[in-house]
């Protein structure tokens, strides 16, 4: 087995198909934006049919928010000496996983949200590993901080969701709130 997808392990040939369609989701999503998003042009764009892409995605949430996880699994491992500093590299390398896109910043910002179960099931995963990348960073286990650190994040992409600020300036704002939660390092 080659991968993981969040419904089931992959073989090579299946892996690569998921591969391709995350891909195409980008291009779509880039092409007629998040709206106009759907699962049967995404399987179109990649060659496959329709029922092939929802064997692996059982919605437009679940694939985008599947563009997200193997964007945030493919960060280095977090390393260095823990503290503030290292923190806010953390929460830059987060916040500009999708920053110089809007539209498919947006777009993933959204589709965490949705309810369906393999959405709940990535937005699981992905806040655990955030927590893993923020807990490494810190050096500590401390839950209030990790807790606050946490809710900045996310407050820093809803606020770019609804239009408060860019994607691009997400990351200068966790930094300033890093420097209000964690004392000096």
């Amino acid at each position: 087995m080659a991968a993981e997808s969040t419904r089931r392990r992959l073989t090579s040939r299946q892996a690569e198909t998921v591969r391709g369609l995350t891909e195409a989701a980008v291009d779509e999503v880039r092409k007629v934006g998040f709206d106009r998003l759907t699962v049967r042009n995404v399987a179109r764009r990649a060659g496959v049919a329709p029922a092939t892409a929802y064997t692996y995605f059982a919605s437009k949430n679940h694939l985008v928010t599947e563009v997200f996880w193997r964007r945030l699994s493919a960060l280095p491992v977090v390393d260095g000496t823990p503290g503030r500093g290292r923190v806010v590299e953390v929460l830059r390398e987060i916040a500009l996983l999708v920053s110089d896109e809007p539209e498919l910043a947006a777009a993933c910002t959204t589709a965490m949200l949705g309810t369906d179960p393999d959405v709940r099931e990535l937005r699981l995963k992905i806040g655990v590993a955030i927590r893993g990348r923020l807990r490494n960073a810190l050096g500590s286990d401390d839950q209030k901080i990790l807790g606050a650190l946490e809710l900045a994040y996310s407050g820093a992409l809803v606020h770019a969701g609804m239009g408060y600020t860019s994607y691009a300036r997400v990351a200068d704002r966790l930094e300033e709130m890093a420097e209000l939660i964690l004392p000096d390092s």
